[in-house]
């Protein structure tokens, strides 16, 4: 019964990827959003002005856009995972920072904060499912 529901489907773990180059694409988006906070980061610290660093903030929020849809094929349950709250978390505060600019650098303070946590976390909890209450095996 719950194998025909097509949420239950969505929110299952993932099952083996088949999407083309999937892999490349996973490195040269974290790579480039790797650049993009980092000098978006320093650019705030060293007070660059906010229109030169408009477009290293959309770069960040869209290569972090772009590893989150790589991930959410051909399942979304990653999202309850450890690692999918903080992705989500760090990819929020991104986002805050137009409408909050005067607390950009304590945004991506918390960003760097969350990358750094989510990096180097246990298994145990970086892939333990909220939703299913267990840790997934990958």
């Amino acid at each position: 019964m719950h194998q025909d529901n097509w949420l239950y489907r969505l929110f299952q773990p993932a099952g083996p990827k088949s999407i083309p180059y999937a892999r490349a694409a996973k490195i040269a988006f974290r790579t480039a959003h790797l650049m993009a906070t980092n000098f978006l980061f320093g650019g705030h610290v060293f007070g660059a002005p906010l229109e030169q660093l408009r477009l290293l903030l959309y770069a960040a929020i869209f290569t972090g856009g772009g590893m989150i849809a790589l991930e959410a094929y051909p399942s979304l349950g990653f999202l309850f995972e450890g690692w999918g709250v903080l992705l989500l978390g760090k990819l929020a505060l991104l986002c805050l920072i137009p409408w909050l600019p005067g607390c950009r650098l304590w945004l991506l303070l918390g960003v760097v904060a969350l990358a750094a946590v989510g990096s180097h976390m246990p298994a145990r909890f970086r892939h333990y499912s909220l939703l299913y209450r267990t840790v997934i095996k990958r």
